[in-house]
């Protein structure tokens, strides 16, 4: 039985790169070691190192004025380093509301700045993106942050905000890779490899070079962009093994036609699934906005949630694995990252409509 694994993180990862590794894992091509044990000042991780982020450069079209860091903490610690990295004497940093992880990084930020919230969707339970024509945002804000998708409420933004003079700052943790983005659009862009990049432990940030080395008094070295770029993110031991891992699925997506490719499959598979809900009929109900829609992560509702437990026993039984929706929201969740092939979009919805035709 074929096994599909929906979960938001730690996902799913592409099987290639998965047995690729497991051939690599106790010698490395015939180095006698494995990458978790090499130095990371030696030759041969070096190349690991250098490949990965040429790789992921060459896909994603990132100019020469960026610096990418390979970095660790996870987006929560990006939430802090980036007040305290992109303020630069300014008075207060413009913030987007739309859903969990947004409302985390404007609680970080507060710590070290004023922040001003210029738009949020809380009036219908963060079920859609806010026009940008009724953001308030300041001209004068060191940066403007927003989440292009919201892995919890499945709301994601298919379009970028112009903001001008002040730099876009994005959380891309999600869905980083998945889609063609103009990445000179933004000043930087952040993101927890674990949904689309690789394995837990590496954070990826892509950050113009203007807007590093102007850290506010105090900050820890550590949270210092510049140092870390200074380094080429080797000031401490940077994780390894993750990298290496980021470094094969990104060879992997450069094989199989590169973002332009991943993102027409990405948007077969997510129409798939949301066809299934829209046409049951009332069965399943997705709670966000037709336009807003995410593509990498689909909640929905049953119209009984006493069904809810016997669905995911089922998917279980069927090798639909972690379906279950956020303890915050309820219901179920099938996150359908890169990785995630066509046919297990299509085993899902083979089973939901099995599902629901027995509890008609």
């Amino acid at each position: 039985m074929a096994i599909y694994n929906f979960s938001a993180g730690p996902a799913v990862l592409p099987k290639e790169v998965l047995l690729q590794a497991q051939a690599e894992l106790a010698d490395w091509h015939g180095s006698g070691m494995s990458v978790m044990e090499m130095s990371h000042r030696g030759k041969e991780y070096m190349g690991i190192h250098a490949q990965a982020e040429a790789d992921l450069r060459e896909l994603m079209g990132i100019p020469a004025n960026y610096k990418v860091l390979f970095l660790q903490g996870g987006a929560h610690l990006q939430f802090s380093m980036i007040p305290l990295n992109l303020m630069r004497d300014k008075a207060s940093a413009d913030y987007v509301n739309t859903g969990e992880w947004s409302k985390k990084a404007i609680g970080e930020a507060k710590k070290f700045c004023a922040v001003n919230v210029v738009a949020d969707n809380k009036d219908k339970n963060c079920s859609y993106v806010p026009a940008f024509d009724g953001w308030k945002c300041d001209p004068h804000a060191a940066y403007l942050h927003y989440t292009p998708n919201e892995t919890i409420g499945g709301v994601e933004f298919n379009w970028i905000p112009e903001t001008g003079d002040v730099p876009l700052v994005a959380d891309m943790s999600s869905n980083i890779l998945s889609r063609a983005i103009d990445v000179s659009k933004f000043g930087l862009i952040y993101a927890g490899a674990q949904k689309n990049i690789g394995p837990a432990g590496l954070t990826l940030v892509i950050v113009r070079e203007d807007l590093i080395g102007q850290v506010a008094a105090g900050t820890p070295t550590m949270l210092d962009y510049k140092i870390h770029a200074d380094g080429e993110s080797m000031y401490n031991t940077p994780p390894t093994f993750a990298i290496y891992m980021a470094g094969l699925v990104f060879q992997w997506l450069k094989k199989n036609g590169g973002i332009a490719a991943m993102e027409k499959t990405n948007i077969a598979k997510s129409q798939l699934l949301y066809d299934a809900i829209d046409s049951s009929n009332g069965f399943y109900n997705c709670p966000v906005n037709k336009a807003d829609r995410s593509r990498m992560n689909v909640p929905f509702t049953l119209k009984d949630a006493a069904l809810d437990g016997e669905f995911l026993k089922q998917a279980d039984a069927r090798g639909l694995l972690q379906l279950k929706g956020h303890r915050s929201v309820g219901g179920m969740r099938a996150s359908i990252y890169n990785a995630m092939p066509l046919e297990g979009v299509q085993a899902l919805v083979g089973f939901m409509n099995e599902f629901a035709r027995s509890k008609a």
